[in-house]
């Protein structure tokens, strides 16, 4: 039903570039045909994006990356194409010109007659249209190529202070590395992992947490990009959430190798995190889409008849799961998921669904920090929503500067 409603769309909206690009700035003829059949073939080159994309292997990769780079290309120069709709038309009537003025009282002409406007001068309107297809390619160019340097660069790494009251003085300064989205595919492997270690590694952190999304594949096809994770160094280790794309890959034989790797699944449970006397709780639940495997999140599992007078910090992939899990009494949540909309303006539908897009904010009384991920699904693009890697700093109220 997905894949229908993807044709549908992306068909229509193929269509409309085609009018505006192609129809609008030709004659009928060869140029309007060959132009015709270039965005026929990129409509099928995304299609087979979609479609084998995701398979991996060298064929898939092949495939991917042109189709999902035009993925972007088309949302951006449909949407820039719709836009410039509006001069389209100011200049479209600016084309009109007024026939010769009449004199009234000629004869055969009728008292009261005024200048008719002639159709639009055919060259110019055909140079409107042309301009305007021109302007809208190199606009989407410019977006798609910016968001492709972001998408593929280095991720910012941020550094978030949180305060929560319960927290032991001795505590305060405690550092967890938040990584959420890697999505280890056909276009991102090996040297992705490599590179999201060796930065969290430089942060020497206390603890990382993993909060799900790290791969688009079977173990078997991506089994040796994830390997580098078990070099993650930190005072605590590695723990790690399902995401709702770690169902879609074979949630069980991944978890099972992050376990091998030394990354730690907390399946609907906690652990108690200690340092110089004093603890806060670590907890983590599945991803609500287990709940179509029988896997889904059991808050009270993970959460009831721990002591109260302490913190938890939980990790859930989607910032949705805070209305559940305030009603537990978390005090902190950690999350992904929203890649903080990845590519403008697709940040406005986010809210749509989940209750924080991006940051620290507090939602039914429970803070919940949300990171832009450091992957990308689909397109390698991400407009206004770099990729990070976030240090949480744990604080007493009474001890942070």
């Amino acid at each position: 039903m997905f894949f229908v409603l993807f044709a549908v769309v992306m068909g229509a909206a193929h269509y409309y570039i085609w009018a505006r690009a192609v129809r609008a700035t030709t004659r009928p003829g060869r140029g309007r045909r060959v132009g015709t059949g270039v965005v026929v073939f990129l409509y099928l080159l995304l299609m087979a994006a979609l479609a084998v994309g995701s398979a991996g292997g060298p064929f898939g990769a092949l495939v991917a990356w042109p189709g999902f780079i035009w993925l972007a290309g088309a949302f951006y120069l449909a949407l820039i194409l719709a836009v410039l709709e509006i001069p389209r038309l100011v200049l479209n009537r600016t084309a009109r010109v007024p026939e010769a003025p009449v004199t009234v009282g000629a004869p055969d002409v009728p008292s009261g007659t005024t200048p008719q406007e002639q159709p639009a001068d055919p060259g110019r309107r055909l140079f409107i249209a042309r301009s305007l297809a021109v302007a809208g390619g190199v606009a989407a160019t410019g977006v798609v190529g910016f968001g492709t340097t972001q998408a593929l660069g280095d991720p910012v790494v941020k550094r978030v202070p949180v305060t929560l009251g319960k927290l032991d003085q001795r505590l305060s300064g405690y550092r967890i590395a938040v990584v959420s989205d890697i999505h280890l595919g056909p276009l991102l492997g090996r040297g992705h992992t490599e590179r999201i270690v060796r930065m969290i590694n430089e942060q020497r952190v206390d603890l990382v947490a993993v909060v799900g999304d790290l791969v688009d594949g079977t173990v078997d096809e991506l089994g040796e990009a994830a390997a580098p994770l078990r070099d993650l160094v930190s005072t605590h280790g590695s723990f790690f959430v399902t995401g709702n794309h770690e169902y879609y890959s074979g949630a069980e034989p991944w978890l099972a190798e992050l376990e091998r790797l030394g990354v730690n699944p907390l399946r609907n449970e906690r652990l108690r995190i200690e340092r110089a006397g004093a603890s806060f709780d670590l907890a983590g639940v599945n991803d609500v889409t287990g709940e179509a495997f029988q896997d889904g999140p059991d808050f009270a599992r993970a959460l009831d008849g721990r002591d109260t007078s302490t913190p938890v910090v939980l990790l859930a992939h989607q910032p949705v799961q805070v209305h559940e899990a305030a009603k537990h009494g978390v005090d902190l949540q950690l999350s992904g998921h929203t890649h903080g909309g990845q590519m403008f303006p697709f940040h406005l539908a986010v809210g749509l669904q989940q209750p924080v897009r991006s940051g620290l904010e507090t939602v039914d009384g429970t803070q919940v920090y949300t990171s832009n991920g450091v992957g990308f699904w689909g397109p390698p693009v991400r407009v206004g929503a770099a990729p990070d890697i976030t240090v949480v700093e744990l604080h007493h109220k009474f001890a942070r500067r």
